[in-house]
């Protein structure tokens, strides 16, 4: 899978800091809605719902939120780098930078998980990781995404 092709037009930010969890979510949420052409309340509705099953922390600095949301017709995504790490309660406990953050219709689970699958292999390379923390511009960091994925060997 391409996950280069799931990102939305747009959908690749780099901001400042945010001060909390809530507040990084908030910055998906904002990036989601618009790349969606949903409200930002809905889409972080979606992300606290999935939240409070359980962190999306993956650890190294890294997370994947992700939601069900009606009224969407394909699994999309948003890129979002923080400057500053917020405490995120990941499996490590490392603070989180580096959010990739999927949006998927209820009734598409198979396309969802192989999103998860293939999101979350290519951020555990940290060699991806650290691409992604030192890429100047947007399209330096959907280029990342789009060429082929980092070897596994590469992590």
């Amino acid at each position: 899978m391409d996950i280069g092709e799931l990102l939305a037009e747009g959908g690749v930010v780099l901001r400042g800091g945010a001060s909390s969890k809530r507040q990084a979510l908030y910055t998906v949420a904002e990036a989601g809605a618009q790349a969606l052409g949903l409200p930002e309340s809905r889409v972080m509705e979606a992300l606290l719902e999935r939240e409070a099953l359980g962190s999306t922390g993956l650890g190294s600095g890294v997370a994947v939120p992700h939601a069900r949301i009606e009224g969407i017709d394909r699994v999309t995504a948003v890129f979002v780098r923080l400057d500053t790490p917020v405490a995120y309660d990941s499996v490590d406990d490392r603070p989180v930078d580096l959010l990739f953050a999927l949006f998927a219709p209820p009734s598409d689970g198979a396309e969802h998980l192989r999103a998860l699958a293939a999101v979350s292999r290519a951020l555990r390379s940290s060699e991806m990781r650290e691409h992604l923390r030192q890429a100047r511009t947007t399209d330096a960091i959907r280029a990342l995404f789009v060429r082929d994925q980092v070897p596994a060997t590469a992590a």
